[in-house]
């Protein structure tokens, strides 16, 4: 491929809508254009990435016994009524009708369409165990799409699906899944990245670990132990709250306390620490709009995907109208009345406690000296708080977890009967009885695997793309095309690494050696080699890596099989990863 017809430009100026590095790289570099919202077209160069990934993904999963199938982008709603997906999930699901008023959906993901392939073929305990999976587009309508590939609404994504006649069976080959997932992030290049456990969400299912590359860019939330290999996304780790209760219980007693509203505002006035406190949050569960109050200890905040999974349908941040008998800003556990069906929810870190403060559910009225039980005698507690920074391992139980930012490059889940079960797919066993059976499910984006990929490996000109996954691997340079015998010797170069089947880059334009090495660093091709009059005064080429760790003189006839070298030893390093 020759530099000068390749489409796309590369600048030098960073967009200013461009919040991580990877997302300004790839606009700067030619890779993406914008199409829409969350929406990119992809240039040459991406393009070749994500072949190179997708042909990693095929491998891995044909090496343990997938099988490559496809299923449709559109989707009739009824195979999402069939699971119950259709109402459940909220507007990131696109629904539209067709011309003939036929409900349809995008598919945001396949579970439905999985069962739907397989489940007159799968009727035997014969027919198992087996996985399926595909490489697709999805359509996710994500209310906020930002950082480039990282959060879109459009994106092709590696997805698969185990079925299985036990949960014994799913375990073993849910680790068999574990362990390519492991080979595959290595193979593309990043290796570091870390297996955290997580919230199965909306895909439903006993058990989930996502696959986080740990970066201060993540959107996600990661709690670790410094003591242990415990490691979960927040939304899934548990929090360990211990309460010491104080010698002397105080008397509940009303304080009168005007204009004030928040739980820092209370304990400043009485000066009393937060962790002395008894605070309100206030949802409103979506299908119905009933109120659900959620009582925690001051100093600590609602995880909502747990609060979630415990009412066991979502929720938004509560409207709180005159009429429904709440008092925004005085809130509190005794004496609570809400206008209607409500739901009161005790999180686990008010549980023993004593002294504390708490709303009197009375304008300009809070309560002192709240002791839960003796004043809460009918309070049960679950745990729906964010873990925190410094706070008890769910595993250890030292007092050593540390939060940490990632971007999620892959999940798995064990998905049990929840699709089997509602779609009717039904096996025979050795005995004629029927069973569901048990679902695995693995996904990968491929899209936000290139960016992942960019995001670790860059420098301040551009990336630095491992040589399993580079749009190529040899960017050839040749300074000063109109001189003769440079750009005799580039051409004949660029043929003989073409018949090597060594893909290469050529850069033959007539600009200056900045602009050349700047489009170079920007496409971040692993080995460059340089040819330039000084260079053939000297008779050799100058060859050198990316990353700046190889960087020599290379004689005339030997260069093709040094870069051969050089490419099977970049290899081999990767590969030494998996």
């Amino acid at each position: 491929m020759k530099l000068d017809k390749l489409v796309g430009e590369r600048f030098k100026e960073k967009p200013s809508d461009c919040v991580i590095e990877s997302h300004a790289l790839m606009v700067r570099g030619g890779y993406i254009k914008d199409v829409a919202k969350g929406i990119y077209s992809q240039y040459t160069p991406l393009k070749r990435i994500c072949q190179k990934i997708e042909a990693i993904l095929r491998e891995e999963m044909d090496a343990i016994d997938g099988q490559e199938v496809l299923f449709p982008v559109s989707l009739p709603a009824s195979l999402w009524d069939e699971s119950g997906r259709y109402e459940s999930v909220g507007s990131e699901l696109l629904r539209f009708s067709d011309r003939n008023g036929t409900k349809m959906v995008m598919g945001m993901t396949h579970e439905e369409a999985a069962v739907h392939l397989v489940r007159d073929y799968a009727k035997s305990y014969n027919n198992y165990p087996f996985m399926i999976y595909q490489i697709q587009t999805k359509f996710r309508d994500e209310a906020r799409p930002r950082a480039g590939l990282i959060r879109v609404r459009e994106f092709t994504m590696k997805d698969a699906y185990s079925f299985h006649t036990s949960q014994e069976d799913l375990e073993r080959y849910y680790q068999i899944c574990y362990d390519a997932y492991n080979r595959i992030f290595a193979r593309a290049g990043i290796p570091e990245v870390v297996t955290v456990a997580s919230d199965s969400g909306m895909m439903g299912g006993s058990l989930a670990h996502e696959y986080m590359l740990l970066t201060p860019v993540g959107e996600d939330s990661i709690a670790i132990c410094d003591a242990c290999d415990y490691r979960s996304n927040m939304e899934a780790a548990e929090s360990i709250i211990e309460n010491e209760k104080d010698a002397s219980y105080e008397e509940l007693t009303k304080v009168y306390t005007p204009d004030i509203h928040t739980i820092e505002e209370i304990c400043d006035f009485l000066h009393s620490p937060l962790e002395k406190s008894c605070k309100a949050v206030v949802y409103q569960k979506n299908m119905t709009d009933d109120y659900v109050v959620v009582f925690i200890r001051g100093d600590l905040d609602i995880n909502e995907t747990k609060l979630t999974n415990y009412l066991g349908e979502a929720i938004h941040p509560a409207v709180i109208t005159p009429e429904c008998g709440l008092h925004a800003g005085y809130i509190g556990p005794v004496g609570l009345h809400v206008e209607g069906d409500f739901t009161v929810v005790y999180d686990r870190s008010l549980e023993g406690t004593n002294n504390l403060s708490c709303g009197a559910n009375e304008e300009e009225y809070h309560y002192t000296g709240l002791c839960m039980e003796r004043d809460v005698k009918d309070a049960s507690y679950v745990d729906v708080a964010k873990i925190i920074e410094g706070g008890i391992c769910p595993k250890c139980g030292q007092k050593k977890i540390h939060l940490s930012r990632g971007i999620e490059v892959g999940n798995i889940f064990q998905l049990g009967t929840k699709y089997t079960k509602s779609m009717n797919m039904q096996y025979l066993d050795a005995e004629g009885n029927s069973h569901y059976p048990i679902m695995g499910c693995y996904g990968i984006g491929v899209g936000r695997l290139a960016a992942s990929v960019c995001e670790a490996h860059h420098d301040e000109y551009g990336p630095i793309w491992p040589i399993s996954i580079a749009p190529w691997q040899v960017h050839l340079c040749c300074l000063r095309s109109d001189d003769a015998e440079s750009k005799t010797y580039a051409d004949q170069l660029y043929d003989a690494l073409k018949k090597e089947r060594i893909e290469v880059i050529y850069d033959d334009r007539n600009v200056r050696p900045g602009v050349m090495f700047s489009d170079a660093d920007l496409l971040g091709v692993p080995i460059r080699l340089v040819v330039s009059p000084r260079n053939m005064k000297e008779s050799v080429v100058e060859l050198s890596s990316r990353d700046k760790s190889v960087q020599e003189k290379v004689a005339l006839d030997e260069v093709v099989p040094t870069v051969k070298a050089l490419i099977d030893r970049m290899m081999q390093e990767i590969n030494e990863k998996c």
